[in-house]
């Protein structure tokens, strides 16, 4: 069931890979991660990274320079934030209503959109907890209701319920969006598992390879269920699992259990084409 990525690249033109979980853990970046994407692009394909961040791409590049991961190890970089940005933009939408953290404000630019009150805005923007070391998802039910009552739709800029920051797991913003779905509000996710960032990261590959990609020779590399593999099944694409991610704890960190992988993959419905601990080439 382990395998390697080069055993398998030969089958693929295109790998969308996650970002937080693969290539870093909110600590450290994974060098092997690095090396594999970019042994797969030297042989010709092509990698964008597909990341849940509630913030535009250039600030993901940013912070993955930071972490050291060099740019050979990808073409180009789609993000919930940068969904979010056009979904917003498709309903002409200047005000919105924010639920989030102010280090997620660069989402909507210099003054391009503008932060109001709840009474105020047409749209809310979930973007996360705003002191997701100490909230929980339930805190935000009161502010939810009076959203929903006002019938305000949400928009979801990381549909992520959890992240991963070195052993650590905090709540995002997804834990938010499913609670006001849940309570009947409407509810829009603008990033994985949902069509929107597929689309759009395909059509980034089309670009990079000046053609038409065959989802058949597509691979999404990811270490979630819900979002990763959840999403790519949907996508109608193949799925490598990265089993030392989100998941790691209940698997097994560095040896996940062959039979806790298949319960969980049983549970949920979804089958990867390959399990890796880590993604190596």
């Amino acid at each position: 069931m382990f395998a390697r990525f080069a055993p398998l690249a030969s089958a693929y033109d295109v790998a969308l890979c996650d970002v937080w979980g693969v290539l870093h853990d909110g600590l450290a970046a994974h060098a092997a991660a690095s090396d594999a994407l970019t042994r797969f692009r030297a042989g010709g394909g092509a990698v964008v990274l597909v990341s849940n961040a509630p913030r535009p791409s250039d600030w993901v590049v940013s912070h993955l320079d930071g972490y050291g991961v060099p740019r050979s190890a990808w073409d180009a970089v789609i993000t919930s934030g940068d969904v979010t940005r056009h979904m917003l933009a498709e309903r002409g939408v200047s005000r919105v209503h924010h639920i989030g953290p102010d280090r997620d404000v660069p989402l909507f630019g210099d003054e391009r959109i503008e932060r109001v009150s709840a009474e105020e805005a047409p749209v809310a923007v979930v973007t996360g907890l705003v002191h997701d070391d100490v909230e929980i998802p339930e805190d935000y039910r009161p502010r939810l209701e009076a959203l929903k009552a006002r019938g305000t739709p949400l928009i979801c800029a990381n549909p992520d319920l959890v992240v991963q920051i070195g052993d650590q797991l905090l709540w995002c913003a997804g834990s938010i969006a499913d609670m006001y779905r849940d309570m009947g509000g409407e509810t829009h996710y603008a990033g994985k598992p949902y069509a929107p960032i597929y689309d759009a990261a395909l059509g980034l590959a089309s670009d990079i390879l000046e053609r038409n990609v065959d989802r058949e020779r597509v691979i999404a590399i990811g270490d979630a269920v819900r979002t990763d593999l959840a999403g790519a099944t949907a996508a109608g694409l193949d799925c490598l699992f990265v089993a030392d991610g989100i998941h790691a704890e209940e698997l097994g960190r560095g040896a996940p259990d062959p039979e806790k992988l298949a319960a969980l993959f049983a549970a949920n419905g979804y089958h990867p084409v390959a399990v890796t601990p880590q993604l190596t080439w």
